[in-house]
């Protein structure tokens, strides 16, 4: 079995008006520091068929997951080990 996180947030080109409410309202807090926050999804999928992995996930993200037109994906790929 295979445990795969996937990562998906807006492309660099697009607006992220939650970002910005979550970033105002940090410094509102005194968190002045803080420079930028996207606002993004994380998924974790336990997969039992192991075949062809990273095509299946890909058209996972670009066919459901993610709307590609917007935003960007990435994903890890990890064994699970029974016990």
């Amino acid at each position: 079995m295979l445990k795969v996180k996937v990562y998906i947030t807006l492309r660099e080109s697009v607006l992220d008006p939650q970002g910005g409410q979550v970033k105002r309202a940090l410094h509102t807090m005194n968190y002045s520091e803080v420079e930028e926050v996207r606002i993004g999804k994380y998924m974790e999928l336990t997969l039992t068929n192991t075949d062809d992995v990273e095509k299946r996930i890909d058209e996972m993200c670009s066919k459901l997951l993610a709307n590609t037109v917007i935003e960007d994906y990435r994903y890890e790929i990890e064994e699970v080990v029974s016990s």
